[in-house]
């Protein structure tokens, strides 16, 4: 499971001799590849039973890490990998809804149903867009044009407009305006862009309609049920069920989490 950022990851591994058994090593060492490239050493220690080593280190960024473990007297190594949420991952639910809704009494099951709403918040916004408001950065290529169409709507403010051409027209956001259901930003007093511009805005929704919401938690049972092990699509009338694989998505969305989705469906090409 995903590691929240800033949390602390307890890092495990085996020596082994040439034969496979566990063995204590003269040296040991773990790097951490961080997603950008840098690295980190945290301290590596023996543990119980002999030949299992450890080592704890407290995350600093969000993305993918890789772990390499090697050892010396016996030669051995191991690589392993981690991930770090960022720091607001989008959840359309909490997760004591996801709990409450799953019929689960206690905490065991956190970190799954954690990571399966984050899964089912993006299922949900491949149909109608952003729900949960949060930054996005965009560039757009163009010489000149009079409007700019934002990937993600609905877009609720423009946050920064920088252009990427060396001695280019700079522009301030209150000198644009933003039409928050198509996207579109403009010169407030009309006129040309000009491009190309890196463009950070805010999308999402600030309030989140109850067929979302409850699209949500069918999709979340749906997925949860890949626990009971394989299963064949079923077919029928139960909300649970998938009469055809969805582009993209497979089988993960039921028909009835569909339906309620499908009044605020994206036009196609629209993100």
């Amino acid at each position: 499971m995903p590691f929240d950022l800033g949390a602390t990851v307890r890092l495990t591994a085996d020596c082994l001799d040439p034969g496979g058994t566990p063995a204590t090593a003269t040296t040991a060492a773990v790097t951490v590849t961080l997603p950008d490239g840098t690295t980190a050493s945290p301290a590596a220690s023996e543990i119980s039973p002999a030949g299992r080593y450890q080592a704890d280190y407290a995350t600093t960024m969000a993305g993918r890490h890789t772990v390499r473990w090697v050892w010396s007297g016996p030669a051995h190594a191991y690589t392993d990998m981690f991930d770090v949420r960022e720091e607001a991952p989008p959840a359309i639910m909490s997760l004591a809804t996801g709990r409450s809704h799953l019929k689960k009494t206690d905490a065991s099951d956190d970190e799954e149903i954690r990571d399966w709403i984050e899964a089912t918040t993006r299922a949900v916004e491949q149909f109608v867009g952003p729900v949960v408001a949060r930054s996005f950065t965009e560039t757009v290529h163009f010489s000149s044009t009079r409007s700019v169409a934002l990937t993600h709507s609905p877009a609720l403010s423009l946050t920064s407009v920088t252009t990427l051409r060396a001695g280019g027209t700079t522009y301030s956001v209150d000198d644009l305006l933003l039409d928050p259901d198509t996207g579109l930003v403009e010169l407030a007093g009309g006129g040309v862009l000009y491009g190309p511009l890196r463009i950070t805005y805010r999308a999402g929704r600030l309030i989140v309609p109850a067929n979302f919401r409850n699209a949500a938690k069918i999709i979340l049972q749906h997925l949860w049920r890949t626990r009971q092990g394989p299963a064949r699509p079923q077919r029928g009338t139960d909300d649970f069920d998938v009469t055809e694989p969805i582009p993209g998505l497979g089988f993960a969305i039921p028909n009835r989490a569909v339906q309620l989705l499908d009044p605020d469906r994206l036009p196609p090409g629209v993100g």
